[in-house]
C-alpha cells in the first residue's frame, strides 16, 4: 500500500505544480501592475484572503478584461441516441438480372458504377431457344399464307362446282388453324422481348435472328457484374450476370447495445452525418428494427432508409447518426468554455453576481449541443458565469492553494 500512497500523493503534487505555473504565467501577463515573477500569486492568495471563501476569487480591474460574462441561457436539448453505421445498398431495390432464357454472352453493354435506365440493355445472348421460337414463326406464317391462297383457289372452284363444299369448308378450317398457330408464334417470339415490328421484319424477311437483348428492369446503379462475352449462362443460375440497385434511397446498418434497443422504433426520423461530407446532415427514417439480440455482441440490428437523391452515398460508408427519441427537454445551457472540469473529475462553473467576484460551483451536466453544454444541476436561467477565462479562474485558485 505504501508505494500507492506515495505515488498518488507525488501526482497531486505535480498537478498542484502545474497548476501554479500555469497561473503564475497568465497572471503575469494580464494583472498589468508591473510586479516581479512572484507577485501575481501573492496577489491571486490575497484575493481569495479578502474574499474569506476558498471557492471564491475577487478580480482587479485588469484581470476582469481577461474574463466573459454572460447570463446562463435556457435552450431546448432534443432527447436523442447517437450510434455508429454503414451504408449499404438498398436490397429492397436491388434486382439481380439473369437471363430469361439459356444461350452464350454475345456483348455487354454496362460496368460497374454505370447509371442505367429501365430498359436499356445490360447484355445480349446468342440463344437457341428464340432462334426456335422464331423459326416456328417463319414456318407458321407460311402456312397461313399456303391455307390463305388454297382456300382463295377451292372457293374459285366451288362457284363452278369444280369441288365440293366440304372441300371448301375444310380449307377454311384449315386457315382457321394456320391463323391460331400464327398468332401463337408470335406471343412466342414476343416473350423474348420482340417488339410487333421486330416480329413483322421476321416475317416478312423470313430471317431468325438468335440474339436475345437482356435489359434493365429498373433504373439504377449497376453494383455487380459476373458477366464476359462467351459466358454460356442460364435462368437462374448463380450469379447473375448483373446485379441493379435503385440508390434513390440507401440502407443505414447499425448495431446498438441491447439496453438502447428499447427505445428505437420503426418510423422514428434519424440525422446521418458522414465524414466524407462534412457538414451535411442526410436524412431518413427506421425502417426495420431485428427481432433477435446477438448473443457474442449482445447488440440488435437497427436498419434505415436513407434518402439519396443525388446519388452521392456509396456502400460501405461509415456513418454517425442521430435518432430523437423523445420531445426536446428545456435545460439551463453554458457555453462550452465556461465549464471546466477540475483535477478530481467534477464539472465546475464560476458564477458572479457583481461581475467582480466569481464563486466556483460544482453543476451536473448533459448533452452538448450547438457550442453550448446542458446543465443538469448547480446553476440556473439567468445567474451570471464566467463563459470565457473559467479556466484561469480556477488555475488562480490551484495556484494560492498550492502556497
Amino acid at each position: 500500500m505504501a508505494p500507492r500512497t506515495t505515488n498518488s500523493r507525488l501526482s497531486a503534487a505535480a498537478a498542484a505544480a502545474l497548476f501554479a505555473v500555469v497561473g503564475v504565467i497568465y497572471l503575469a501577463r494580464h494583472s498589468g501592475d508591473g510586479s516581479k515573477p512572484g507577485t501575481p500569486s501573492a496577489n491571486a492568495a490575497a484575493s481569495i484572503a479578502a474574499s474569506g471563501d476558498r471557492d471564491s476569487v475577487d478580480l482587479s480591474d485588469s484581470q476582469l478584461d481577461s474574463v466573459k460574462v454572460e447570463p446562463v441561457e435556457e435552450r431546448d436539448f432534443p432527447i436523442e441516441k447517437e450510434a455508429v453505421g454503414s451504408i449499404d445498398f438498398n436490397e429492397d431495390m436491388s434486382v439481380q438480372v439473369f437471363t430469361p432464357y439459356q444461350g452464350r454472352i454475345i456483348a455487354l453493354f454496362a460496368e460497374v458504377g454505370d447509371d442505367v435506365k429501365k430498359g436499356q440493355t445490360l447484355f445480349t445472348i446468342d440463344s437457341p431457344d428464340l432462334l426456335q421460337a422464331e423459326s416456328t414463326l417463319i414456318a407458321a406464317a407460311g402456312v397461313l399464307d399456303l391455307d390463305s391462297k388454297n382456300l382463295d383457289r377451292l372457293r374459285d372452284l366451288y362457284t363452278t362446282r369444280a369441288v365440293s363444299q366440304h372441300d371448301v369448308e375444310q380449307a377454311a378450317s384449315d386457315e382457321q388453324t394456320a391463323e391460331g398457330n400464327l398468332r401463337a408464334a408470335r406471343d412466342a417470339v414476343r416473350i423474348f422481348g420482340k417488339a410487333d415490328a421486330d416480329i413483322d421484319r421476321i416475317v416478312a424477311q423470313r430471317l431468325a435472328d438468335p440474339t436475345l437483348v437482356v435489359p434493365s428492369p429498373i433504373t439504377g446503379r449497376i453494383t455487380a457484374r459476373n458477366a464476359a462475352p462467351g459466358l454460356f449462362v442460364q435462368p437462374g443460375s448463380a450469379p447473375a450476370p448483373y446485379t441493379v440497385a435503385d440508390i434513390d434511397t440507401m440502407w443505414m446498418l447499425a448495431n446498438v447495445a441491447e439496453d438502447d434497443s428499447p427505445t428505437f422504433q420503426v418510423g422514428q426520423q434519424v440525422q446521418v452525418k458522414l465524414d466524407a461530407f462534412p457538414g451535411r446532415v442526410f436524412a431518413g427514417k427506421i425502417s426495420t428494427i431485428g427481432a433477435t439480440v446477438d448473443p457474442n455482441t449482445r447488440r440488435v440490428l437497427v436498419r434505415s432508409e436513407i434518402e439519396d437523391p443525388q446519388h452521392e452515398l456509396r456502400s460501405g460508408m461509415f456513418a454517425n447518426f442521430v435518432i430523437g427519441i423523445g420531445a426536446p427537454v428545456s435545460s439551463p445551457a453554458v457555453p462550452l468554455d465556461g465549464v471546466v472540469r477540475e483535477g478530481d473529475g467534477t464539472q465546475t462553473v464560476w458564477v458572479t453576481a457583481d461581475r467582480r467576484r466569481f464563486t466556483r460551483r460544482t453543476v451536473k451536466i448533459g448533452d452538448q449541443r450547438d457550442g453550448y453544454r446542458q446543465i443538469l444541476e448547480g446553476v440556473q436561467a439567468g445567474e451570471l458565469v464566467a463563459t470565457e477565462g473559467a479556466i484561469f479562474l480556477s488555475n488562480m485558485l490551484a495556484t494560492a492553494g498550492a502556497q
